[in-house]
């Protein structure tokens, strides 16, 4: 790389060497959204339980209606309700049919479902007969069989799979009440500058409101994180000093896993994040734009410390491919990386000679991508950061972007919402 400059893949390479696993707890499985499997989920029964119905109809004998047509019916005699829920096996003999509901147990005698849309007066209360004008696909029709998905043993979800809606509704499925999953990574989230006031509070001449505090914490959640303190320091240096003691000084079980830090990584005169921890942290340039400054440090007891630039779109553009992998790997997930789409950009922009270029980016409706902003990748766009839903990655060797050419992309949460 040029001059001194490190690639994206050496800083994430050092960063994922220094990651320790996190302890591994139970928990009860409605209780473990967001939380990642350490352990693998094995189905405790069968998915379905037992045979049961997939339609509203009548249980049959498929013998006894193999030749039903509308021109030539088949009469049953109605011999039993079987609503969901119902314990009931009623015997079937030839020439009899039970009601059905969606989802019932199907009676032992019985080998094919007749939709009631197939007969002549369809679920009526008073029923003693039922009229079937069209004979059900072959014996098993309509049957969801017993163990069909998955067998009591199986596995459901393997470790490493992060658990959404999706994954704790299976895992109740399959009768399974507690998981063993990573413990949340805990996090402190520390903004560095004398020129940052809360948000919404008058500003004079030189401050600005704080948002990378916001941000950075809303990242470490998705991601999966715990924040532990979200803090705003000025440049002096004591400030930081006390808050990075007080946060790690305590009792190990309170103690963070990660800090982040934001600004203060720079070659400027008052970069209070290197001049304090100079030693503790290595401070690189990395071949990227924006987020070319970068500091990264493990304290004694295995604590990760992560310097971020102090531009909004650096901090999470740097969050994005240093913080987050880091998270995902502690927490013991299968990929720490999100797929990368290719699709064509709408409009062309420029590119930083020399730097990989991670622009925040919308994908549109057509598939294709455009610039968040109208002013591209300035780090200091922090508006544009609400309209982006992705980053679009162009490699440093690309001189500019034209319209039509194929960028990867990857997605970001709340695409299309």
């Amino acid at each position: 790389m040029p001059g001194d400059l490190r690639t994206v893949e050496e800083q994430l390479a050092d960063v994922l060497a220094a990651v320790r696993p996190l302890d591994a707890v139970r928990m009860p499985a409605a209780d473990a959204l967001g939380a990642t499997l350490r352990e693998p989920v094995r189905a405790a029964v069968d998915i379905p339980v037992f045979d049961n119905s997939a339609m509203d109809g009548f249980a049959v004998r498929h013998a006894d209606v193999a030749g039903a047509r509308p021109d030539a019916p088949v009469a049953l005699r109605v011999v039993a309700d079987l609503p969901a829920g119902s314990a009931d096996d009623p015997p079937l003999r030839p020439g009899e049919a039970a009601r059905i509901m969606t989802g019932a147990p199907v009676p032992a005698d019985a080998d094919a479902i007749v939709p009631f849309e197939a007969t002549v007066g369809g679920l009526a209360d008073s029923l003693t007969t039922v009229t079937v004008r069209e004979a059900p696909n072959g014996v098993g029709a309509h049957i969801r069989r017993a163990g069909d998905d998955l067998r009591a043993g199986d596995v459901v979800l393997a470790p490493g799979v992060r658990l959404d809606a999706f994954q704790v509704a299976a895992v109740a499925a399959a009768g399974v009440a507690d998981v063993v999953v990573a413990r949340r990574p805990r996090v402190a989230v520390i903004s560095t500058g004398s020129e940052l006031v809360a948000a919404g509070a008058p500003l004079r001449r030189g401050q600005i409101p704080e948002s990378n505090g916001i941000l950075l914490a809303g990242l470490v959640a998705d991601a999966g994180g715990e924040v532990v303190a979200r803090l705003s320091v000025d440049d002096e240096g004591g400030a930081l000093r006390d808050a990075l003691a007080g946060l790690t000084g305590g009792a190990p079980e309170r103690r963070p896993d990660m800090v982040v830090f934001s600004g203060g990584v720079s070659a400027g005169a008052f970069e209070v994040v290197r001049i304090e921890l100079a030693g503790t942290m290595t401070f690189s340039r990395v071949a990227m734009q924006p987020g070319k400054p970068q500091g990264f440090g493990v304290l004694p007891d295995g604590t990760l410390l992560f310097g971020l630039p102090g531009n909004p779109v650096s901090a999470a553009v740097s969050f994005e491919v240093f913080v987050r992998p880091a998270l995902l790997r502690m927490q013991g997930r299968a990929r720490v990386q999100r797929p990368v789409l290719r699709v064509p950009a709408a409009v062309g922009w420029r590119t930083p000679p020399g730097r990989r270029q991670y622009l925040p980016a919308v994908v549109d409706d057509a598939l294709t991508v455009r610039p968040a902003t109208a002013g591209g990748s300035g780090s200091h766009l922090a508006g544009g950061l609400g309209r982006a839903h992705a980053l679009a990655i162009v490699p440093a060797e690309t001189e500019a972007v034209a319209p039509g050419d194929l960028v990867d992309v990857v997605l970001l949460e709340g695409w299309g919402a």
